[in-house]
């Protein structure tokens, strides 16, 4: 029988936001740094709490900037990033999105979306000119962040059924296709179908076991199973209006299912 070639060991960086350092999102943002370290990888961790990152981007993000000037946000961001003039809390996070080779965001499902401090980090960190902006690739393509892998775990206090088709909340793909489509294949990332755990405020012992689990075996993909199948923005599916050709097949599919290619 021939063995299994090894993992080639890879760069990590690990994005948590739970203020609450006994959380399941703290322990789950725990394992995944032990487990992947483990398994021959380098880790670097973002504790957003921890950190006491500033979550609202305001004019103090670009230094330099004269107070009379009216703040452009994008403009002036992509100035700051080419220029080398970020605030350094800004910069050192972008210092470590670029060393990875796998980004993983750890939070819970807050009002159907990110904690204000993660979503602070996102506006923050993928300013004009790193993130996207005219001076970098095309979106939603193999662009500037191309090469690394994605992966959501994310927490939900709701039933996994209330959070499928037809269930009330609406799926989870969908909600959290801000951050799937909308950041990581956005910026050129890759990202993975997320990693949930449901009725999350009340988790019995066997069932965080049963979770642990499951993660550890989504970690050991994150380098090997398929990615989300979201189309290229530059692979023909779309005109320059940006819109979905109207010959662009995409069977029994609305919304924003139409910007998935069928998986093979």
């Amino acid at each position: 029988m021939t063995e299994a070639t090894p993992q080639q060991p890879k760069k990590i960086l690990v994005v948590s936001a739970h203020p609450e350092a006994r959380s399941l999102n703290a322990a789950l943002s725990t394992f995944a740094v032990d487990h992947l370290r483990e398994a021959g990888h380098e880790v670097r961790e973002s504790d957003l709490y921890a950190m006491k990152w500033k979550a609202a981007l305001d004019a103090d993000d670009f230094p330099g900037q004269a107070p009379e000037e009216r703040l452009r946000v994008m403009a002036d961001s992509e100035r700051a990033t080419l220029a080398g003039r970020l605030s350094q809390d800004i910069a050192a996070e972008q210092e470590k999105v670029l060393w990875s080779d796998a980004v993983i965001l750890q939070f819970p499902l807050w009002w159907f979306s990110v904690p204000a401090i993660l979503k602070g980090w996102i506006d923050r960190v993928f300013t004009a000119g790193f993130g996207y902006g005219p001076a970098v690739p095309p979106p939603y393509s193999e662009g500037v962040l191309a090469g690394r892998r994605a992966l959501v775990s994310v927490t939900a206090g709701a039933r996994e059924t209330s959070l499928l088709d037809r269930g009330i909340h609406g799926r989870l793909a969908d909600l959290l296709y801000p951050v799937q489509h909308g950041l990581f294949w956005f910026t050129g990332m890759a990202p993975l179908d997320p990693f949930a755990v449901y009725d999350a405020n009340t988790l019995p012992e066997e069932r965080f076991e049963a979770a642990k689990h499951a993660y550890g075996r989504r970690l050991d993909g994150l380098f090997t199973d398929e990615p989300v199948p979201f189309r290229s923005l530059v692979g023909g599916d779309y005109g320059h209006d940006m819109r979905l050709l109207p010959d662009v097949e995409a069977p029994g599919t609305s919304g924003l299912g139409l910007h998935l290619r069928p998986r093979g």
